[in-house]
């Protein structure tokens, strides 16, 4: 790839170039990277500590938190940076490689998504065979099928960027790499290249949000012979679902399911699928989740009493000393 390139680092326009802008936008990204952090560890650490993990639904929610994690990292961190320096430089390799992690977390967390879908759809549709349809077995495969999907989806992708020549201009008007944004600077034609983004990403996004929302479509359905009780529960964990899907795939569809092009809203519409949804998954998940606020309570309480129990242990320690 060397003789194709003559350029060793790409230069991010970043999201203005008002400085007041980026001050208020770093303070709000690194309040909104740390409220994600907080949130998703919590709901990591609160489901693996609680019989909730045995629960097909909780059991896929711990690795969305994960993902997420992940998936928001890869980018955060270099944006809130970037946003204190003049020139936001990044180099080719890092450039590549942030490519990478980008479309394989957001391919894996599609794919999980699609995973919790199903769970609820059998669970809502099929209760009676819910526990030999989701069993443990199942959602391993399930969970192996969407990290594949993620890798399958991203290194296609991968080799696309890194067969890219750039000889002239390095300048990147984005706030992270990405394929169209690459692809504008290429010195190459990139129609063929375009037309395979579109498919690799747009088609698979929109084909996908289709699937989700007829599922999501047929478990309503099923819902209006169920009790008011029964359909207050249902919708309860299906309602937070839904939010996070058309949170994360409409900004997605939008971007890569057209003409291979930039325009200026396109950084707004990303830090939907790349900050704003990840951050808001806890917040969804937990505020309209009965069985979460509880298990959350009770493990504050539980780390409450071990906090006092320990300090106590200390205090008539140092007083027999």
């Amino acid at each position: 790839m060397e003789n194709q390139r003559n350029i060793s680092e790409f230069i991010l326009l970043g999201l203005s170039y008002d400085q007041n802008i980026q001050i208020f936008c770093f303070v709000f990204f690194l309040f909104c990277y740390l409220v994600l952090l907080v949130g998703n560890l919590l709901i990591l650490f609160s489901i693996q500590c609680s019989p909730l993990f045995n629960q097909p639904m909780y059991y896929f929610l711990s690795h969305l938190s994960l993902i997420d994690i992940c998936y928001t990292s890869s980018v955060t961190p270099k944006l809130i940076g970037d946003l204190l320096v003049e020139r936001k430089i990044i180099s080719y390799g890092d450039c590549m490689l942030q490519v990478l992690i980008m479309h394989f977390f957001g391919g894996t967390e599609i794919f999980i998504l699609t995973a919790m879908a199903f769970d609820r759809y059998a669970a809502i549709c099929k209760p009676l065979h819910y526990v030999i349809i989701m069993n443990r077995t199942r959602c391993n495969l399930l969970l192996l099928a969407a990290w594949a999907g993620g890798a399958i989806h991203s290194f296609p992708q991968f080799f696309m960027a890194i067969g890219l020549p750039f000889c002239g201009p390095n300048e990147i008007d984005h706030y992270f790499c990405d394929i169209f944004p690459l692809l504008k600077i290429a010195c190459t034609d990139t129609y063929i290249t375009g037309v395979l983004v579109i498919a690799l990403s747009g088609m698979v996004a929109l084909v996908t949000f289709a699937v989700l929302f007829v599922s999501y479509g047929v478990i309503l359905f099923t819902l209006k012979n169920r009790s008011a009780e029964g359909r207050h529960k249902a919708l309860s964990t299906c309602g937070s679902h839904i939010t996070v899907v058309i949170l994360f795939f409409v900004p997605a569809i939008f971007i890569y399911l057209r003409p291979p092009t930039t325009f200026p809203e396109d950084k707004v519409f990303a830090l939907f699928y790349t900050i704003i949804a990840p951050m808001f998954n806890p917040l969804i998940y937990t505020l309209r989740n009965a069985e979460m606020k509880n298990t959350l309570k009770k493990l504050s309480i539980k780390l409450c009493f071990q906090r006092k129990h320990t300090f106590k242990e200390q205090f008539v320690q140092q007083r027999d000393i």
